[in-house]
């Protein structure tokens, strides 16, 4: 039997698991699924069509499953759905999806929230993902696996961030940010890679210098934004940066892309 503390209010219909804890204060609505292990610790408020992966923790004040902050919404049946083995800190927030769009928000397993924290409607997280402290998300937004998204960042709504970025603190991105890359500024501009999160990974040498050269070849090669991307096509079969970069930037269609300073070459 799940332990759920006399304070909290589970309403009926609630899926809880057997070893799930509920404690002090929580509210769990009647559509709401708690996984093997979920532990939401006091004062959490878990609603709407919302199902919490295995082993995650959910910290005080926390808000999960609430309406989209949208005003086309009309109060369809949208989800949100969370991985397994998340850490969801203090006063995070994420939205259930909209008809409009995915229908679905999205978060992968072993993500980290920190306080303040926001994942909007029909976005989708990949898996490994750190939110620091009040880094949001507009609707719609796709973030890669093993992104870093630093304190109080802001990635606009529409905005695609691929895997293993990482977007500095205080940083506003309006426009996606390649695989690989480092974005920083008000207005965010490539500063280079994100070597430091490469290496924690494993990445040697070698990658680090394929990854480089496909930066530097597509953002500071000869040509209009075109060519290089022509000629980094060709790369493609040869180096598992470039097809990851040049797959990216295709999906993306007509998409504006974050690119660096004008006259900067970075060496990260």
């Amino acid at each position: 039997m799940p332990i759920i503390d006399p304070t909290a209010r589970v309403s009926d219909g609630a899926n809880i698991a057997d070893d799930a804890v509920i404690g002090p204060f929580c509210i769990v609505g009647p559509d709401v699924t708690l996984q093997a292990g979920v532990r939401l610790r006091s004062h959490v408020n878990v609603e709407g069509l919302t199902t919490i992966g295995a082993r995650t923790e959910v910290f005080p004040f926390a808000s999960l499953g609430t309406a989209p902050q949208s005003v086309h919404y009309k109060g369809e049946r949208t989800e949100l759905v969370i991985g397994m083995d998340c850490v969801i800190r203090e006063h995070a927030t994420a939205n259930i999806g909209t008809a409009g769009g995915r229908g679905i928000t999205r978060i992968g397993d072993r993500c980290m929230m920190m306080t303040g924290s926001h994942v909007g409607h029909d976005c989708k997280v990949g898996d490994n993902v750190i939110f620091a402290n009040n880094a949001v998300l507009g609707g719609h937004v796709e973030v890669g696996d093993f992104v870093f998204l630093g304190g109080q960042c802001a990635v606009h709504q529409f905005t695609r961030i691929g895997a293993q970025a990482m977007i500095s603190g205080l940083t506003g991105v309006r426009e996606d940010v390649i695989p690989f890359g480092y974005a920083l500024g008000q207005a965010a501009r490539l500063v280079g890679l994100n070597t430091i999160g490469m290496k924690r990974r494993g990445y040697v040498k070698s990658d680090l210098h394929a990854a480089r050269a496909a930066y530097r070849d597509l953002f500071f090669g000869e040509g209009v934004f075109a060519d290089r991307l022509a000629r980094l096509r060709e790369q493609a079969e040869h180096s598992s940066f470039a097809a990851v970069i040049v797959e990216f930037v295709d999906a993306g269609g007509n998409r504006a892309l974050c690119q660096p300073s004008r006259g900067v070459v970075s060496e990260d």
